[in-house]
């Protein structure tokens, strides 16, 4: 399908958007287009690869006239730019909205008006139940990206993914443990018994891909994961960089966080459709004339549970260092090379 196509990533330099664009350049896709703010991981990136099917666009997805320019001639649209960090949309949660609410709104009206074939909008765990100011901006941009689905006749379909945490992403927490086992300091734990989905980025992006091939409007794509401690994330990395006695700090949950993430609400489980690896939330279709819900009552009261970090697979030490060793970090540490972690 993406064949001679052109494809749009926004936060394209982000490490979501770069893993993607790494994949699309070995299939047969005519162009990429990384749209961003930042001009120095462009120009980094550009270097980098020096591939004549990356085009570069310098570009805030808050501002609806830059992202119109960049979609014009676009058939895919991976829309992956969003401010993720917890702690810093705690203490600037207007700037969340922005982005991640009103950038998201200029991005699918840009791509209705251009006739984009496919939009994929990338969510987070945080989405769901959500207790900060990130996951609120979050869910609220899901609810964009199924309210812009609704009525479409010019061909666009627009759908979304949503993953846990992505394994060695920047500003993750395995780079944070690697780089302070090398400087010698402690590793900082919140909460040994916190749990988080463990993701590597190749399965993050199958689930992109997924959703490209598949997607229905409004529908929302989970992948099923595994998940671990913190505790047991810290001492598989203490063990894969052979330093099971470096010092470990509990410094207890910061503003913001949950003890485990949830994929799927109670609630969305209900409807759920089970495709194997794959969850599909299809979406709620009701427009406003939505008298029989409330006079005849249509509605699922859900008895399922919901998915979540607790109650998935859990990995031990050892599936846990298995799993690190699918990341390039380990196999530097053996070559004696220096570490590098994606952009």
């Amino acid at each position: 399908m993406f064949t001679d196509a052109c494809l749009l990533i926004t936060g394209g330099t982000g490490s979501f958007g770069h893993a993607v664009m790494r994949r699309f350049l070995d299939s047969e896709i005519r162009e990429i287009r990384i749209f961003s703010r930042d001009e120095k991981k462009q120009d980094d990136v550009r270097k980098a690869f020096n591939n004549d099917k990356l085009k570069f666009y310098i570009g805030d997805v808050r501002d609806y006239s830059s992202v119109l320019n960049a979609t014009r001639g676009v058939d895919y649209i991976f829309h992956a730019a969003a401010l993720k960090q917890v702690p810093s949309c705690e203490f600037h949660p207007l700037e969340a909205v922005k982005t991640n609410v009103l950038g998201t709104e200029n991005v699918l009206e840009a791509a209705i008006i251009n006739g984009v074939k496919r939009v994929v909008c990338l969510s987070t765990d945080k989405a769901v139940y959500p207790i900060n100011a990130m996951g609120i901006s979050k869910a609220l941009m899901e609810k964009v990206m199924v309210a812009k689905s609704r009525n479409l006749n010019n061909g666009t379909v627009i759908c979304g993914t949503r993953y846990g945490n992505v394994m060695a992403s920047r500003g993750s927490v395995i780079p944070l443990f690697v780089e302070q086992i090398l400087a010698g300091s402690p590793l900082t734990i919140t909460n040994p018994a916190m749990t988080r989905f463990m993701m590597t980025l190749d399965d993050a992006i199958d689930l992109v891909l997924y959703a490209f091939e598949r997607g229905n409007n409004g529908d929302i794509f989970v992948q099923k994961a595994p998940a671990a401690t913190i505790e047991v994330l810290a001492e598989a990395i203490r063990t894969v960089t052979n330093n099971q006695s470096h010092p470990v700090q509990v410094m207890g949950t910061r503003h913001g966080e949950k003890l485990y993430e949830t994929l799927l609400s109670a609630e969305e489980m209900a409807s759920a459709e089970d495709l194997g690896d794959y969850f599909r939330v299809v979406p709620d279709l009701r427009d406003l004339n939505y008298a029989k819900y409330v006079e005849e009552g249509e509605a699922k009261i859900s008895e399922s549970q919901d998915y979540n970090s607790h109650t998935t697979t859990r990995l031990d030490v050892d599936a846990m260092i298995k799993l690190l060793h699918k990341l390039s970090f380990v196999e530097q540490l053996r070559a004696g090379k220096p570490i590098r972690f994606d952009v």
